[in-house]
Order: C-alpha cells, then structure tokens, then sequence
C-alpha cells in the first residue's frame, strides 16, 4: 500500500486495522490516487457512469443502489457537495456493517433523499424499493463469484430471476409495519428501529454487500468473503448431493435458497443435501418416504400447478408414526408469488406427521393443523395430489399456501438440512413388542393414542408362547 493510502487510512479511526487497507485501496480506485473523490467521477447526468465505476462496483451494484449509495454520499438539491473525503466514503461502510440502529437509520432515509430525525416519516414504497436494490445487488454478487457452492447452484439449472429477486426485497420490507400484507404507506422511526433490531436478514444482506463493495477481506475458496470480524452466516447453504445429477430441473430460485435458508436455525443452515425430487426419482410416495426417512431436520418444497412455490421447515426426522412429531422451531413458507414465513403459535404441537398402510389414521404426509385437513396435506394415494387448509392454527398469521386449497402437484422435494444424523446402531431391538398380542390390534391402539384414550393393557407384560 502506497504512501497516500496510508495517510487516508491514518484519517478514519472508525476502520479496524484490517479493514484500513481494503478501504483506503477501493477509495483510491474511485478517485484516482486522490483525496477526495469527485461527483463527476461517479455520476454522469445523474445516472452511474459504469467507466468509472468499473474497478470496484460494476457490474456487482444494482444501478438504484448506485444512486442511492451516491446521494449518502453527495446529498441532494442545494446543499449536494461536489467531493467526498476518505471518512465519509468509510463511514458508509461502516454505518452499514456494524452501526447503531441511529447511524443504519441515518444512512437510510439520507440513501433515499431524506433527513433523518424522529419525527419524520418513510414512504414504505422508498423502503421496498431500497430493499429490492440491497437483494439484487446480493445477488449480483452471488452470480459473479467464483465460489465452489454458488457454482455448483448455478451449473445444475438454479437462475437468479429478476421477478423472484424483487420478490425477495419486498418480503424483507414487508415486515417493517407489523401485518406483512398490509404495510402502511409511511413508516415512522420507532418501526423502522424494532424493524432494523429483528430483521435479520437485512442485516446481513446489508453486510455481505458492503463487504464486497469495498473489497473487505477478499480471497479464494468456497467462503464468501466477509467482514473481519465477525463473520456473517452465508445465505447460500452448501448443495450436497447434486454432483451426480447430469440434469436436474431446478424449479426454485436462488432467491428462494437465501430466503428459506435464512429462517433455519442457524445450526442448520450451512449445508442443504439432496434427498428426493419427483422430476428425478419419479412421482412415487414409496420412493419418496424411502429416501428422507432418518435424515434428520429438512425442507419440504411443493410447486402446484399454479405455480405457487411454497413447503415447511421438519424438526424431526420424518418416520411412519401415528403421532405427530417436531418442535416449534417447525414454520411453513411461501416463496411465489410472494415470500412469506409462518412460525409456531405453540397453540399445538402438530408440526409433522407421516403414516403409511394403516387402515384408521390418514396415510401420507401432513403439516400443520389436523388429520388430513393440514397446512399441508400430502396424501399416499392418489401421490401427486395434495391440499393447503384454510386455516391452521399450528402456526402464526398462516395463510393458505396454494392458489386452490385442493392442487395437483407440479414438483415437490425434499432437502435435509445440516448433517446427517448418525445412527445408533446400539439402539436395543423391542422383540418382545414384535411378539405381543396386542399388534394384532396395533391400528386401533394407534388410534386410542391419538384421540387420547387409555389403552390400559398396554401396561400389561406381553405374554409369549414358550
């Protein structure tokens, strides 16, 4: 690093050490070895000059990101400046990774041509659109890298759609006034604040973009780069299992992968592996239940044949039970047309169920709600119908997921998340439950259990033949 990046990076004292380099070389490149850089050196009739920006933004900003990144930087109207020094062009990244909710409010509403104080208010539609700009810079970012995960996404057929990237910054906006399908038309500071605490996708949104913008800590390998420290959770889990697939016919986005990925726990969001895909292994319920069974937690997506794209988050390993298993980490989700997340109410605990081949309980796969009338409701027979209930308790502020409440099913899949489980293989074997008497009526000690009557000789030692 030559002598004037030294003397920039010896002027700003909110950049770490490590950072000072990264930032003082990007800042460099934008105002040619200068100490102030230049309105004209970035914005050319009030449109980003991609010449100019070349080196260290373009292509991987979202031209509105440009503009709005310029008016921090410049201002507006009569009191817009001609230069910037070092400290202000690092104060926006810094504002932007880790500041307070007052400076990331600042930055913010002066982004989108605003003052910032309490009393003012935030056209929702300005949020959405800042959101929209932040999400698709993202995924420019993620399109250019040379990643090993992202490749392997993008090399078996998973596009960054423009309609589903939009869709993405909307669902992140959406959630800054409470009700996510009817935001207010103007948000005020103190939903903007709790808005900012909570939405922690944006937050790190914000943090890989402006890491990547300013060249913070780049470098090779399968991480995307990140800031020094901490390092935020990578959206993109690690694809497991697509390697041996020649074609696979991806349905979802990318956006879809970030968005779904980001409401796991974060214990489980570093790799999805493949499990089933009726496009790849057929429309068969056997097949199906053989493939995820014991995996441990997964994500269920169903495409219906509206085109709406939507599932559920399993906690549990999915296991032919006559009771409903999970925790309340479980929710459903929407990713088209719009991008919704449903959590646990804990009004019940009927987060997942699978049966199959009995002749008293519903034989297929339910989420949510009751006995074939679920959130969702996958049935074994005829496989490849499926239905979303009007209403489900399980889980807050749901809405039905499908267009119809009773669809036929386009594709549907299935990703465990996380590492596969190890199996105990020292688990004892209940052969004296094998020999009972009483299986000869297991189907209906199976439904007494679920209505939750008493099954009194279940207490009773089983009784074998010498």
């Amino acid at each position: 690093m030559g002598n004037t990046s030294k003397k920039l990076a010896a002027k700003c004292t909110l950049l770490t050490r490590d950072e000072q380099k990264y930032v003082a070389a990007t800042f460099r490149a934008a105002s040619k070895n200068s100490e102030k850089i230049r309105e004209e050196e970035l914005i050319v009739s009030g449109k980003v000059d991609p010449v100019s920006l070349e080196k260290f933004w373009s292509p991987q900003i979202d031209p509105r990101l440009a503009q709005y990144l310029s008016n921090y930087l410049f201002g507006s109207g009569a009191d817009k400046l001609t230069t910037v020094d070092f400290n202000r062009f690092a104060e926006l990244y810094v504002y932007n990774v880790r500041g307070t909710i007052e400076e990331r409010l600042t930055v913010t509403y002066n982004c989108l041509g605003m003052d910032f104080n309490e009393d003012v208010e935030l056209p929702f539609q300005l949020l959405k659109e800042y959101c929209e700009s932040i999400a698709a810079t993202y995924m420019k970012i993620v399109k250019s890298s040379t990643s090993k995960r992202v490749k392997t996404w993008l090399d078996k057929g998973f596009r960054v759609d423009a309609g589903h990237v939009q869709a993405l910054g909307e669902a992140i906006a959406a959630t800054a006034g409470g009700d996510p399908d009817s935001p207010p038309h103007h948000c005020t500071s103190s939903q903007l604040s709790k808005w900012l605490q909570t939405n922690i996708l944006f937050k790190q949104l914000e943090e890989l973009v402006f890491v990547n913008l300013y060249g913070i800590n780049k470098r090779g390998g399968d991480e995307s780069p990140s800031p020094l420290p901490p390092a935020p959770v990578t959206l993109l889990p690690a694809p497991d299992g697509l390697d041996a697939m020649p074609d696979y016919p991806a349905f979802i986005d990318l956006s879809h992968i970030a968005w779904i990925n980001s409401q796991l726990p974060q214990k489980y969001q570093h790799k999805w592996r493949f499990l089933f895909s009726s496009h790849i292994h057929g429309e068969s319920w056997s097949t199906m239940a053989g493939r995820i069974q014991e995996q441990g937690p997964s994500v269920l997506i169903i495409e219906d044949n509206n085109g709406y794209i939507f599932g559920g988050f399993a906690t549990a390993s999915w296991s032919f039970s006559p009771n409903w298993t999970g925790v309340d980490d479980s929710f459903l989700f929407t990713c088209a047309p719009k991008m919704r997340m449903y959590p646990a109410t804990n009004y019940n605990d009927h987060y997942q169920y699978m049966n199959h081949h009995t002749k008293t309980l519903p034989n297929g796969m339910i989420m949510g709600g009751q006995l074939e009338f679920g959130g969702i409701w996958v049935p074994a027979e005829p496989f490849g119908e499926g239905s979303s209930a009007e209403s489900c308790s399980t889980y807050k502020g749901y809405k039905r997921l499908s267009k119809e409440p009773h669809f036929h099913i386009r594709s549907i899949e299935v990703w465990g998340v996380g590492d596969k489980p190890s199996v105990d293989k020292d688990m004892p074997n209940p052969v004296t439950e094998k020999n009972s008497v009483l299986n000869a009526h297991e189907p209906e000690r199976n439904f007494l259990h679920l209505i939750g009557k008493p099954v009194y000789s279940e207490d009773l030692p089983d009784v074998q033949s010498s």
